[in-house]
């Protein structure tokens, strides 16, 4: 659903404290900004409208170069271009989080002083960019500039293809601690079942959290690896007999109740800590989309609680997660597994209101369903109690069909929207920023800045202009806004990271000159 904002007639009605401002504009301000407008006595009549709220996310995977960069040993300014076009994409599009894998197979794709360098980027694993560049520290910089949320996405178990022929770092853990690793089909294997392997990854995640300045860690759907064949078409089990000897026998759970509880404390320890380090850091996982078959009853498919060993309901009911997105990758009209009666599954089990974002297969639509499909998914998750927005699957989805993309601009994000609150995480609201107004050249400029001592994660600009508000989001680095057009007032809007949002500053224009049509925006 599209959650609103702060009730702003019931805020205004009571901030006296609040920036209240009245501008008259005389003929003749045309050349440089002149000096600040005067401060009014009374409030305002304007109320700006509630602001959409609404996750829009994107996944952008590094593995096998799926998305990014588009294959590797680019050179950096390429590397650096592909990324940029991506983020500019997703802004163009009202989007307002990218997903970045920054860790596919214990490798890096940030300086790492535990994992090597992911041949993804470079070409050899274990070899950095040159000229030297941190590609997490670029992604962090310029989503940010663009008031885009980064979620840097981990793997926690997959060490490396098999099919990969050349050799490993010997700062790969394959190398370091060949003890850890299990062989299962075409993949190796950290043991989710050894206490050493959930500290080791667990570190990897902490020192990303500590050294960069992301929004969310994220993990996938990953934790014992999906169930695989022999040549012989039978199922393998996954091979953990040794840390099962050593630590699973003693507990005196059966094998499956055993595995399931690695994950879960290794999920809980994780969230835990990474809110120890930074409280306001978001911890979202994308489970497969079926918990078990038969919940609810019509549903039919793999069991992700007894193959994979992952109680995604669990970790939903008992808070161990800021968001969680299952991948819902089926059309609405699929009865086994259907869109709409799984997603209303999955947010009836958020018992603490955690956010549901559920993962739309959007690459779909590269593969024969109508780009009218995922459209219809979005509004029917926007009526849903508890699902706060969505998870596209994957960037390649837009970026290579035209078709989808001009859906998205024209149909389905048509508007700004801020992320929900995480009222969990951090409930206070931030200070009202001050608004002042200036008659500049050919127009006006707003200016305006934080007050307190909480830096401003965004800006939300709404401006009234011939009796309709228009809403802008602004990166916390912009705090001024040039209008060419007659505006008849201004609300600025400071919004902290876990989406709260001060009472708005208001600017009422009494009258003003007419001016050129249109906004510099």
């Amino acid at each position: 659903m599209v959650e609103s904002g702060h009730n702003f007639r019931k805020a205004l009605a009571t901030a006296f404290v609040a920036a209240l401002f009245a501008v008259c504009f005389l003929p003749g301000c045309s050349s440089d900004i002149e000096e600040p407008v005067e401060v009014a006595a009374t409030v305002p009549s304007l109320t700006p409208p509630e602001i959409a709220r609404e996750f829009r996310g994107v996944w952008i995977p590094t593995v096998a170069n799926l998305s990014w960069p588009s294959k590797p040993g680019l050179s950096i300014a390429d590397q650096q271009a592909e990324l940029l076009a991506l983020l500019d994409e997703a802004l163009e599009l009202n989007q307002n989080a990218v997903i970045l894998q920054v860790r596919p197979a214990c490798d890096a794709f940030y300086l790492s002083d535990i994992e090597p360098w992911s041949e993804y980027l470079t070409g050899k694993q274990g070899q950095g960019p040159l000229p030297f560049y941190d590609p997490l520290e670029f992604a962090v910089t310029e989503a940010h500039q663009r008031g885009l949320e980064l979620h840097a996405w981990f793997n926690p178990y997959r060490v490396r293809s098999l099919k990969i022929t050349a050799p490993a770092a010997d700062s790969h853990v394959s190398k370091r601690h060949p003890e850890w690793v299990r062989t299962y089909g075409s993949l190796l294997w950290l043991d989710p079942g050894l206490p050493e392997v959930q500290d080791y990854t667990l570190q990897v995640v902490l020192d990303v959290v500590q050294r960069y300045d992301i929004d969310a860690v994220h993990f996938d759907d990953y934790f014992y690896p999906y169930p695989e064949k022999d040549k012989k078409g039978k199922y393998l089990d996954f091979p953990d007999n040794l840390s099962w000897e050593k630590f699973g026998k003693e507990t005196g759970l059966i094998r499956s109740d055993w595995r399931r509880r690695n994950v879960d404390e290794f999920v809980h320890k994780v969230y835990r800590e990474i809110h120890d380090v930074k409280p306001q850091i978001k911890f979202g996982i994308s489970p497969f989309g079926i918990w078990r078959p038969g919940h609810p009853d019509t549903i039919a498919g793999l069991d992700a609680y007894e193959a994979l060993y992952a109680d995604a309901r669990k970790w939903l009911r008992e808070g161990w997660c800021d968001y969680l997105a299952p991948q819902l990758y089926w059309p609405i009209n699929d009865p086994p597994t259907s869109y709409p009666i799984l997603l209303d599954w999955w947010t009836g089990q958020s018992l603490l209101d955690r956010h549901v974002f559920p993962g739309l297969n959007a690459l779909k639509v590269l593969d024969g369903w109508p780009v009218a499909e995922i459209s219809r998914q979005i509004e029917f998750t926007r009526t849903q109690p508890r699902a706060g927005g969505q998870i596209l699957w994957s960037v390649n989805a837009y970026r290579d069909k035209k078709a989808f993309k001009d859906e998205l601009a024209g149909e389905v994000y048509t508007e700004p929207a801020l992320s929900p609150r995480f009222e969990w995480l951090d409930s206070t609201p931030p200070a009202t920023p001050t608004l002042s107004m200036n008659v500049a050249d050919n127009g006006y400029e707003a200016t305006w800045s934080a007050l307190g001592d909480e830096e401003a994660w965004l800006w939300v600009v709404q401006t009234l202009e011939r009796g309709e508000w228009k809403t802008s989001i602004l990166p916390r680095g912009e705090t001024s806004f040039r209008f060419v057009s007659t505006i008849e007032g201004v609300a600025v809007t400071s919004v902290d990271r876990s989406g709260n949002t001060s009472l708005p500053a208001v600017l009422e224009v009494e009258s003003g000159e007419s001016r050129d049509q249109g906004a510099d925006r």
